[in-house]
């Protein structure tokens, strides 16, 4: 009886260590596993930062296809309003300028009126036609800061890619599906013309249009009044043509607005949209270290309009500016020296 007793113990612990053997095989199988997988997706530039944007990368995608595709819509949205404006002031407002209105004010509506309407015609025409700028692929010497991931190709200072165009773009600003086109080195300026004086347009129309506003707004108000007032159909056309005119103007005047104030100050600084993101971080890091960061694209707040519109002389703001000009944008886009019509102390340099 004690030998059996002995026997069954023995047998007990044999299978306790069987048991903890297949558990440690177990462990040690799963341990080699996540090595392995480990070994091969190792980074060690890798972040949090990078896991976050390849976990989002099926959205980029998405985002980068859409815009790509209804960038023509949009740009047909933007032709299509503009013209319904247009026509609405020469249909509806002209007239009324032009029978209530003194000489001296009929001349001040239609000279400026027609001024501006061609500068945004002209500058929108030219930021959607002009390339804005790529590296040249057969150029072999190439200034450049580094190789662009995407391209496999020299990317030059202050180049970035678009995802949307699927290439690197000189000096890149945005995408911009309004005008379904990037905003780099060559159409920078006619953008933001464009922005101007669409904004000063749009405000244009809606101080001009305010007393009509105000008078077709207390009529559409006495439309469910009984009985209802004697108003034509034409005159019911006017009243809502009226509001649909002052309220696009005005929230387009708003938003397009605030936009343009943004880059006005991005111009004053030297900076493109991009470079304001670049720029914030790289001026945290160097004052964390008790540095101060200068940005070597700035020249002055006047020297750095006068480079983004390429005025030399005082005549060229308003050859330049005021008035519709094709000039090109100084420089290659390639490196970024300053010319010798912008005074400055800054040694040239390639990057930042």
């Amino acid at each position: 009886m004690r030998n059996v007793r002995r026997l069954f113990l023995r047998c007990l612990r044999l299978g306790h260590r069987r048991k903890f053997t297949y558990l440690n095989l177990l462990t040690d199988y799963l341990r080699y596993c996540r090595l392995c997988l480990v070994s091969l997706t190792y980074n060690s530039f890798t972040n949090s930062d990078v896991v976050i944007e390849s976990l989002f990368e099926p959205v980029y995608w998405l985002v980068d296809h859409v815009t790509r595709w209804f960038g023509v819509v949009f740009v047909a949205l933007v032709i299509v309003l503009t013209s319904s404006i247009v026509l609405i002031v020469y249909i509806c407002v002209l007239p009324l300028i032009l029978q209530t209105y003194s000489t001296a004010w009929i001349c001040w509506h239609v000279t400026y009126g027609h001024w501006n309407l061609i500068l945004i015609v002209f500058h929108y025409y030219k930021a959607i036609t002009t390339p804005p700028g790529y590296p040249p692929q057969a150029q072999k010497n190439i200034p450049s800061v580094s190789v662009c991931r995407k391209c496999i190709a020299p990317k030059p200072a202050r180049t970035h890619h678009c995802s949307i165009c699927n290439k690197c773009i000189l000096k890149m600003d945005h995408h911009c599906p309004w005008l379904n086109n990037c905003v780099g080195h060559y159409n920078h300026r006619y953008f933001f013309s464009f922005c101007l004086f669409m904004t000063l347009g749009c405000i244009y129309c809606s101080i001009s249009s305010r007393v009509m506003f105000r008078e077709a707004y207390a009529a559409i108000e006495t439309y469910s009044q009984t009985p209802p007032p004697a108003f034509s159909f034409r005159e019911r056309v006017f009243h809502k043509c009226i509001i649909y005119l002052w309220v696009l103007c005005s929230s387009v005047a708003v938003a397009l607005g605030a936009l343009t104030l943004w880059h006005a100050m991005l111009i004053t600084r030297g900076e493109t949209s991009i470079e304001r993101h670049i720029n914030k971080k790289e001026r945290k890091r160097l004052q964390s270290k008790g540095k101060i960061f200068h940005n070597p694209y700035s020249y002055g707040r006047c020297s750095n309009w006068r480079l983004f519109f390429g005025v030399e002389t005082q005549l060229q703001w308003i050859t330049r500016v005021l008035l519709p000009s094709s000039h090109e944008a100084y420089g290659d886009g390639l490196t970024w020296n300053a010319p010798h019509w912008i005074p400055t102390k800054q040694t040239p340099v390639l990057a930042i």
